[in-house]
């Protein structure tokens, strides 16, 4: 039972195990503190159907003064089970981040505004990210290559947990545009790898709806198939088998090519998770769900 006990303080969505690639002090003022930097793995972008006519290679065109308001808000679900015992609820308080972003050759940069929680007692501790900063590395096709995170040096680790899941949920939940010109009714996949202590391959597949000017409309299914027959716990605490993994997501984006960030939106990843300890046979069953909403 000592491994289903580590599992059970092991639960977290994608890239909260990614080690950082950097971590330096920002050109900002003290009171911002350092920066940590986590590479996301490549998305590799396939084009099924171009659509219908006229059509366009799909890219950002940013203005230089431009500044989007837009919130950012993540729930995670977690029920989870042990042999025959009753479910237990397991999930992490919902996050809703206010941004202020600001868009430039190759990534978007974000100021934080007062972050809240649906746990008062977390959400107390969030206040200290008001004024934080964040951001992304985008490809030239708007695939996220890198998360940036810059949390007050007083920043409690609760908090500083929470931010980076939530932003983690959001980069694993986006979308990249392919490279060929494509109208209304184009499909295309995004395959990536995700990162966590269940490596998973990804693959989303994007319809473009319906097309205004600048303004896209984007329906997402999302599909999450293990790369492994084993789920690694943290900290060399040994492994569990993998008995059953069944993701998958849907929901609706929309995306202004004018601004930084998704205007609206909301996708949601859901599914049942069964591992079993190979010495003993005891039985870990989870239920689980991510959503990340867009908007204002």
């Amino acid at each position: 039972m000592v491994l289903l006990a580590v599992a059970l303080s092991a639960l977290t969505v994608a890239c909260s195990e990614t080690e950082p690639i950097q971590t330096e002090a920002e050109a900002e003022p003290a009171a911002i503190g350092s920066q940590v930097t986590m590479p996301i793995s490549t998305a590799v972008t396939t084009l099924i159907d171009p659509g219908d006519d006229p059509r366009d290679v799909l890219r950002a065109d940013i203005p230089p003064d431009e500044v989007q308001q837009v919130t950012l808000r993540t729930v995670h679900h977690v029920q989870q089970q042990i042999n025959n015992q009753g479910m237990r609820d397991f999930s992490p308080p919902s996050v809703t981040i206010p941004l202020t972003a600001r868009g430039s050759i190759g990534g978007v940069d974000l100021t934080l505004g007062t972050v809240t929680s649906a746990d008062p007692a977390l959400s107390r501790q969030l206040k200290s990210l008001d004024g934080s900063h964040a951001g992304f590395d985008l490809s030239a096709a708007g695939a996220v290559t890198a998360l940036r995170l810059s949390p007050k040096p007083s920043t409690p680790d609760a908090a500083r947990s929470a931010l980076e899941q939530a932003f983690c949920q959001a980069v694993y939940q986006s979308i990249a545009f392919p490279d060929e010109a494509v109208g209304e009714g184009a499909v295309w996949t995004v395959r990536q790898e995700v990162a966590g202590d269940v490596m998973l391959d990804q693959v989303t597949t994007a319809t473009l709806t319906r097309r205004v000017d600048n303004l896209l409309t984007i329906a997402l299914d999302i599909t999450q198939t293990p790369k492994s027959t084993e789920w690694t716990l943290p900290n060399h605490a040994g492994s569990l088998d993998i008995v059953d993994y069944g993701m998958h997501g849907s929901g609706t984006i929309t995306v202004d090519l004018s601004q930084p960030l998704p205007v609206a939106g909301s996708v949601t990843i859901a599914g049942t998770q069964s591992y079993r300890d190979r010495s003993s046979g005891v039985l870990l069953a989870q239920d689980l769900s991510t959503q990340v909403q867009w908007g204002e």
